[in-house]
């Protein structure tokens, strides 16, 4: 990503509305029983419009600016097998997650999602999948995390990949913050063999994969971290972003659910 993708917001977000999307035939507007995401609007085919404002704790913690009419939630690459995928592969609703692990409202909803699995995983209601989404030009050290995470999955499968990426979003004191030297030892204290976990994350192998996630959440309008698209068994598709409340992703989640 280049540097005009990004644009720092300290205190407020502001994302302008799309015209292309009001004009759209047929809208269908949801309005969480949040405050924080009033005004919320997704369309059944996967254009977005976005609302005016989002401010405070949850918004977003970085804005990248608008990609124009070529952004779609239909854009989102499909899901597979070499997802990182926590739950039911086959759950009614799988929600897309892409994440950097320097942001710190990415660290907050993190344990939010983990909290919906909980609730929803384990009767395999929902699934949980990860995509990379590191904003290099705000946080240099998140894209070799990212690496880190894939080496774990590389060396010890999924249960190592989803333990890694917990442990290193549970230390890390976001916002860049993070010592590099931690990385091995998160590795360590996940059970992995700290020489091959070195040579793979020395190694740059996985580089290419985690540009690949970031350019897709782009393309489905990821304009921050984090950036989450709900799935409903039936293919409907509902934005969601920033560091939402969990009463309002669990919101979201019942919705999903009801489509057939």
């Amino acid at each position: 990503m280049n540097d005009q993708h990004i644009k720092h917001e300290t205190e407020m977000l502001e994302i302008e509305p799309s015209s292309k999307a009001n004009n759209l035939s047929v809208p269908i507007a949801i309005v969480i029983a949040s405050a924080l995401i009033a005004g919320a609007v997704y369309l059944s085919s996967g254009k977005i419009a976005t609302s005016p404002k989002v401010t405070g704790d949850n918004a977003v913690a970085n804005q990248q600016l608008p990609q124009g009419d070529t952004m779609s939630l239909d854009n989102i690459a499909a899901i597979s097998a070499s997802d990182h995928i926590r739950g039911n592969p086959d759950a009614s609703v799988i929600i897309v997650e892409y994440s950097d692990t320097e942001c710190p409202f990415c660290k907050r909803f993190h344990g939010t999602m983990r909290q919906a699995m909980d609730e929803y995983g384990k009767n395999g209601e929902v699934a949980w999948v990860y995509r990379q989404f590191p904003l290099a030009q705000l946080h240099p050290k998140a894209p070799k995390e990212s690496e880190a995470t894939e080496c774990a999955n590389e060396l010890g499968g999924p249960d190592k990949f989803w333990e890694y990426t917990d442990r290193l979003f549970e230390i890390t004191p976001s916002n860049n913050g993070l010592d590099p030297a931690e990385l091995p030892k998160i590795a360590q204290y996940v059970g992995l063999d700290a020489d091959k976990f070195s040579a793979c994350l020395n190694s740059g192998k996985y580089a290419q994969h985690i540009e690949q996630d970031a350019q897709n959440a782009i393309a489905t309008g990821g304009e921050g971290t984090p950036w989450s698209i709900v799935v409903a068994k039936n293919g409907k598709k509902y934005p969601l972003s920033g560091a939402q409340p969990y009463a309002s992703v669990k919101q979201l989640i019942e919705l999903a659910l009801q489509e057939k």
